[in-house]
Formats: C-alpha cells, sequence, structure tokens
C-alpha cells in the first residue's frame, strides 16, 4: 500500500530548502553538512532524509526550484506592445524583483553547481539558456544592425547585462523593491546610452 502524503508535504520540502541554501550560502557547499541543515530545521536528519536522499539532492532541488522559478516568471512575462527598449527595462526590473530574499540561492548556484552531476547540472543549463535567449531576442530587437551576423557579440553584450544584474545582491543584500527598480533603471540606461545616459 503506498503511503499516504502529509497535506504539508510540499510546504516543509519548501523550507527544508530555503534554510539549507542559507546554510550552504553561509557555510560553504563544501563544508555544510545534512546534520547543520537539519539543526537550522530544527528538525532530526531523519526527517531530512524522508525528503532528500542527500547534500547533492538539496542542492539540486535549490537550483532547480529557483532556476526554474525564475526561468518561467521572466520567460513569461506580457511584453506585448512595448519597445525594444522598453522590453529590456521590463524583464530588468523583473528579474531584479524575482531576485529579492534569493541572494542565498544566488550564492548557492554560484559556488555548488559544478559539483552535480552532468545530467542535473544539463538540467539547470537548459533553463539558464532558455532565459538568456529570452533576453538576446530583446537585445537584437533593440539594434538588429550590431548585431547582425555576429552572434558572440549578442551573447557578450546579453551576458554584460546579466552581469550588471546578478551581482547586486553582493553589495545591496538589504535592497527592497524600491531600490532595485532604482538600481534596474540605471542598468537599463547604461545598457541602452551609456554613461552619459545615466
Amino acid at each position: 500500500m503506498a503511503r499516504t502524503v502529509a497535506k504539508d508535504f510540499g510546504e516543509k520540502r519548501q523550507r527544508i530548502l530555503k534554510t539549507a541554501a542559507k546554510v550552504f550560502a553561509e557555510e560553504g557547499y563544501d563544508r555544510a553538512s545534512v546534520s547543520q541543515v537539519a539543526r537550522a530545521c530544527a528538525i532530526s536528519k531523519a526527517t531530512i532524509y524522508h525528503y532528500y536522499s542527500g547534500k547533492d539532492d538539496i542542492l539540486f532541488a535549490i537550483l532547480e526550484s529557483h532556476l526554474r522559478d525564475l526561468r518561467d516568471r521572466i520567460c513569461g512575462l506580457s511584453l506585448a506592445g512595448q519597445s525594444p527598449a522598453e522590453r529590456l527595462q521590463s524583464t530588468i526590473s523583473e528579474i531584479l524583483l524575482a531576485y529579492e530574499g534569493a541572494d542565498d540561492e544566488h550564492r548557492v548556484q554560484v559556488m555548488g553547481v559544478e559539483t552535480l552531476s552532468e545530467e542535473r547540472r544539463g538540467v539547470l543549463k537548459r533553463y539558464q539558456r532558455d532565459l538568456v535567449g529570452f533576453v538576446a531576442g530583446i537585445v537584437r530587437d533593440i539594434s538588429p544592425a550590431t548585431f547582425a551576423d555576429d552572434d558572440a557579440k549578442l551573447r557578450s553584450t546579453t551576458m554584460a547585462v546579466f552581469g550588471m544584474v546578478n551581482w547586486f545582491y553582493m553589495w545591496n543584500r538589504t535592497a527592497d523593491a524600491t531600490a532595485r527598480m532604482d538600481y534596474a533603471d540605471i542598468v537599463g540606461k547604461l545598457s541602452l546610452h551609456g554613461i552619459e545616459g545615466v
């Protein structure tokens, strides 16, 4: 007979992932242990293993959930009727809002993704490719002549935009939605007009 799933099963899984992301970010993924995650969650180690098979499984679940949700949120934006420049600004703003409260997940992604199996890295990279491709399409539409037949330039430009956005958490971890929108405005203006446009 199949085991009954508790009504709060999904909620408990998410609480474990959020706590584990904080432990991994603070301790470093290599040094952190399942026991530390269990203590931080105020549950037993056995309970952790009821939900996840081990540390790698927890790490993958953190990153898979984080990147899938980010991809779906950004690629699902309704940008109809906006100019390419407006679409870029809307997308940058939404990415920064999506990152609010996810600094630990972001740090874990930077430090831990290469420890995963090739198959699991492939899943995460597909989410990243979808997201980068979405933004690259907007960048191309802003200046089609600039990127005509030059995919390398398009990729470099797109990744430069992500570079400005992705490292915001390093120097402004307590940023609220207003601070994020202010920074999104700067990134958009820098991307479109350079320093003089800010």
